[in-house]
């Protein structure tokens, strides 16, 4: 009897797989990147096609569309047939944090179907060493004493490196100064030429500078604290009920079917299961962030609306 049951439930486990994967691409899958080659949506879209590629009849090709913090490329792929033929790398500024701050030709939260989250990237606040602060709370005491005095770097108004500043003003009731940068890097030196006190960065990219105490960490953005920074609390841990990070997954055009939802997210979830994609979660330090389709969409949803919310509060932030 018990062998019996394993035949049947191994037989139905096998039916569900060949039903996802039933179809098939006729031609190459584009993975449309917002940004420039190697920025970190980039690396995931050509990371998780080499990881994944064996599991499809055809090419998966990555497609640079880049400009307005990857509002461009949402744009153009809302409006092309839901065949799951061109995907987009979603899930940062074009999904989350930019449709906060101004109007845009397309609703992040209608006109694609999430298909799989890949990555999760904290974000952290820093400060140069030998600065006024090595605490988040004497920054955020600081802002309150002296409003718009204390500056804060962002790779650009209405990015999710801004974002952590806008909520984090709302959620703490004070006013930084921001100052956007077109980049991490650029708000980096930024920050190492005193020209501004506190900054948003990903772990990669103060790596070499953490190390060697250049620059300090005064909170991480993530809901818990991160590998590699263990003893940087949250900003939650701090008293302020803030959550962003830079999630990256692919999404279709509003109208894909559930076959091909089905058989993307097997697909690409067999991919993340690779030691390929493993590789590059170690070399880039990115945090494996897989959730499926009705999963990624909620994330991406909440923050936007979180965003929206201060935002909506505090009029000023539209505009910094």
């Amino acid at each position: 009897m018990v062998g019996r049951r394993s035949l049947l439930v191994g037989g139905a486990a096998l039916a569900v797989s060949r039903q996802a994967l039933a179809w098939e691409p006729a031609r190459p899958v584009q993975l449309t990147v917002g940004f420039a080659p190697g920025g970190g949506a980039d690396l995931a879209a050509r990371a998780i096609g080499e990881a994944a590629n064996r599991f499809f009849p055809t090419p998966l090709v990555v497609i640079n569309r880049p400009g307005a913090g990857g509002a461009i490329a949402a744009q153009a792929l809302a409006g092309m047939a839901p065949d799951g033929l061109n995907l987009l790398v979603g899930g940062g500024s074009e999904s989350t944090s930019l449709p906060a701050f101004r109007d845009l030709p397309y609703d992040p939260k209608t006109a694609f179907r999430a298909i799989i989250r890949l990555t999760r990237q904290p974000l952290l606040i820093v400060a140069k060493r030998g600065g006024r602060f090595t605490d988040i709370r004497a920054a955020v005491e600081a802002a309150k004493a002296d409003p718009g005095a204390i500056s804060h770097a962002s790779s650009g108004a209405g990015s999710i490196y801004h974002a952590v500043f806008v909520l984090l003003q709302e959620k703490a009731g004070v006013e930084f100064l921001h100052v956007p940068f077109s980049g991490g890097a650029p708000s980096l030196q930024a920050l190492m030429s005193n020209t501004i006190e506190l900054a948003v960065l990903a772990p990669e990219e103060m790596a070499g500078l953490t190390q060697a105490g250049e620059v300090v960490p005064l909170a991480v953005a993530s809901a818990e604290r991160i590998q590699g920074f263990p003893n940087v609390p949250t900003l939650r841990e701090c008293g302020w009920d803030v959550v962003v990070e830079n999630m990256k997954g692919l999404c279709a055009p509003a109208g894909l079917s559930d076959e091909i939802y089905a058989s993307l997210h097997d697909r690409f979830h067999r991919g993340m299961r690779s030691p390929a994609w493993n590789t590059f979660l170690e070399r880039t330090g990115a945090m494996d962030g897989y959730l499926d389709g009705p999963g990624f969409q909620a994330a991406m949803d909440s923050v936007l609306d979180a965003l929206r919310e201060a935002v909506r509060r505090s009029p000023a932030a539209r505009s910094g």
